[in-house]
């Protein structure tokens, strides 16, 4: 072999080597990430499964600690265990993507944690820097990129890993109002939920990622998309891998906890959902999909006592009906739900600064204000109630 010949071999082994060794780099770091960021599937991380049923109240905690730790004494005195509080993102990295105002959250854990309590973050509401290009228009939509979402996701669970107990995934999206004015779309929004779901695994995987809880509705587009449907829409775009719970909304409307859906719906035209057992429903969709070992969180349940705005007075009840309802609808769930169902969210302890102008105000199981706490029926029933 001359020595051109050789140099023309080294050089040839040598560009073999660089081109061995990136391979060998590039597969070792797509080895890292799957480790660190696998792709999920139902059995990716664990599925931790709670007591059925168990017991929270949402409550607004973020602006005011006084009022904040009173009201966490009711839900703790009360013998709940769970407290429910919307984060909104805009809150906490409204100034820029990564700069964080911990301080409210950090509050609210703390104090949580003080009375035992918990902690279900509600997380929605995108800041200014995260809006979609398209515009939005109502206060609450999804950002431009999910992954932004995400990011802020795995932020809260590695700030709070092992205290945070679940977090939801955005509110009600299957109406125009709530995806930032844009008819309401289950692939989407699975593309957001599985960017928090990846997100708060990967930061902690023992905390547990609950889905939206859906509007009950006979509504169709470009307003609304009534729960079914989105929900099977939801299934359809590859939901299942993503979610641990799947989030619901359970008002009862005028009728009480232990209505027939097929019963209320041969009084409303067809429409099953006008009742507490509306759930059932949903459930259902879980078992056709294949996904009936997840648990059920119950994300707003309640019944409204507005006699006042026309729009609600039609199934409004009395404060003793909304007492007594209430107590029947944890007893139903634990006798006919049992182990399917998991926490089951109080809507709400009222927050201080609601008038009876406010829709919110008639659902509440306390009166607004501070700084005695003034208590209906429908609080003293559940306190007294068999847990």
């Amino acid at each position: 072999m001359t020595n051109d010949q050789s140099r023309r071999w080294y050089r040839v082994a040598g560009l073999a080597f660089l081109i061995l060794l990136l391979l060998a780099l590039i597969m070792g770091a797509r080895r890292l990430k799957a480790e660190i960021f696998p792709d999920p599937t139902p059995t990716s991380w664990p599925r931790t499964r709670v007591a059925s049923p168990e017991y929270g109240m949402q409550a607004f905690l973020w602006w005011n600690e006084e009022t904040a730790r009173r009201d966490m004494a009711l839900i703790s005195d009360a013998g709940f265990t769970w407290v429910k509080q919307r984060v909104a993102w805009r809150d906490v990295e409204g100034a820029a993507k990564g700069h964080f105002n911990w301080y409210f959250t950090d509050r609210i854990v703390d104090d949580a944690e003080r009375f035992s309590l918990n902690v279900l973050f509600r997380i929605d509401h995108e800041p200014l820097w995260a809006m979609a290009a398209r515009g939005d228009s109502t206060d609450n939509g999804p950002p431009e990129d999910p992954q932004d979402y995400g990011d802020f996701c795995h932020a809260l669970a590695k700030r709070y890993r092992g205290r945070v107990k679940a977090y939801q995934v955005w509110n009600e999206p299957n109406l125009k109002r709530e995806w930032g004015g844009h008819p309401p779309n289950p692939a989407e929004y699975v593309e957001l939920l599985k960017a928090c779901y990846i997100s708060v695994k990967s930061a902690d995987p023992d905390a547990l990622v609950i889905s939206a809880g859906l509007s009950p509705t006979g509504n169709g587009l470009p307003d609304a998309m009534p729960e079914i449907a989105y929900l099977v829409g939801m299934y359809e775009a590859g939901a299942a891998p993503y979610f641990d719970l799947l989030g619901v909304h359970a008002p009862g409307f005028m009728y009480p906890p232990e209505a027939a859906p097929d019963e209320v719906a041969a009084e409303r035209d067809g429409y099953r959902f006008w009742c507490f057992r509306h759930v059932e429903d949903l459930r259902e969709i879980m078992v056709h999909y294949d996904d009936g070992d997840k648990q059920v969180a119950i994300l707003e349940m309640g019944w409204t006592i507005d006699q006042v705005h026309a729009d609600y007075a039609w199934y409004a009840v009395t404060k003793e009906q909304q007492a007594d309802y209430m107590v029947r609808a944890f007893r139903y769930a634990r006798e006919n739900w049992t182990p399917w169902i998991g926490p089951m969210i109080v809507h709400s302890i009222a927050d201080p600064n609601w008038t009876e102008d406010d829709e919110q105000y008639w659902w509440a199981i306390t009166e607004p204000g501070w700084p005695e706490a003034r208590l209906r029926p429908a609080y003293e029933a559940l306190r007294d109630m068999e847990k």
